[in-house]
């Protein structure tokens, strides 16, 4: 059965990277149909509005969604799009890779990061002149089902540490109630973990990477990790996502629309490609997303590389090099 697949290239480097996952996908044959919507910032000028209905829709009624990225109407685009695949968990693996000039060699991490609530509700109040507020909001729900989506994540994929990242020494309430909802789940299903206050955590990932596996995380510390780890690995152009609802999915580089390389042709497809692997093991194209995973890190081994990893091949070069493998 044909498989419908909703592409959001979205802003800058976005509408460059996209076509280059696509274009891999494209050489597996898998029985896709490609399905273009539009977003970002260049819609919102045009159109008045960053994500028209139609692109929400066409997300919620794929079976995937790959998107690129969006400039300054980020918060207007990803977040209910996130919402239309009913995301509730946002997977970002980190790895080092041979040939890739890293800080970090050793690092294998996967972050998954609830993606429902926290600081990105969206609830913001100016109380008085000068006063402003930003609601935080957890509930014991959207913890467990984290913790239980992390805890089977790191099974599933053969780590054997997992670590839960929270702050509840200072927010005492709602990481209290995030720690207790994770603690009562991994009773629950017997799963061993560690804990780590999110601060101390950021520095032991970089001084001790190897000692973490799968780390769980609220809304933003999920955020701000990752792309601490990116530092680790060579840069956000090797960082994809996934954003992963009850059946449909939304799949994404770490990576903004760098809108100073935008147009040049000389962004780095990796993150994007990589991205794409993980949409096929969504659909349960576990070998063909285990051919384009094998194809990148050989391109990123021996070459051809993009500025951003010391070299002077463009985006399409290295596409091409990935294609030729895969």
């Amino acid at each position: 059965m044909t498989e419908e697949i909703a592409v959001i290239p979205g802003d800058g480097i976005g509408g460059e990277v996209v076509p280059a996952a696509i274009e891999v996908l494209e050489a597996l044959d898998p029985d896709f149909e490609f399905v273009e919507g539009e977003a970002g910032d260049h819609v919102l000028e045009s159109r008045g509005e960053a994500l028209p209905d139609e692109t929400y829709e066409l997300a919620a009624d794929a079976d995937a969604t790959l998107f690129g990225a969006a400039g300054e109407t980020a918060a207007d685009v990803i977040l209910p799009l996130r919402e239309a695949v009913g995301s509730f968990a946002n997977v970002r693996p980190a790895r080092a890779y041979p040939g890739v000039d890293s800080l970090r060699p050793e690092t294998d991490l996967v972050f998954v990061r609830e993606n429902t609530e926290g600081v990105y509700s969206g609830i913001e109040n100016e109380i008085a002149d000068g006063v402003t507020t930003l609601t935080r909001v957890v509930t014991d729900e959207a913890s467990r089902k984290i913790a239980q989506y992390g805890f089977e994540y790191a099974e599933a994929n053969g780590y054997g540490d997992v670590t839960v990242a929270h702050k509840a020494n200072v927010m005492r309430t709602t990481d209290g109630r995030f720690l207790e909802s994770v603690e009562r789940v991994a009773e629950e299903g017997g799963y061993e973990h560690d804990e780590a206050l999110m601060d101390a955590l950021a520095m032991h990932l970089l001084l001790r990477p190897e000692e973490y596996g799968v780390v769980i995380c609220p809304n933003l510390a999920g955020d701000v990790l990752s792309d601490l780890a990116a530092g680790l690995v060579g840069g956000l152009g090797l960082l994809p996502s996934a954003n992963v609802g009850e059946g449909n999915a939304l799949f994404e580089p770490v990576h903004g629309s760098a809108p100073d390389i935008a147009g040049q042709g000389i962004a780095n497809p990796a993150a994007t490609v990589l991205s794409a692997a993980m949409l096929l093991d969504h659909l349960g194209y576990d070998g063909e997303a285990e051919r384009v995973r094998t194809a990148v890190e050989a391109v990123l081994k021996e070459g051809p590389r993009t500025p951003d990893l010391g070299g002077h091949a463009s985006t399409a070069d290295v596409t091409a090099a990935i294609v030729d493998r895969v």
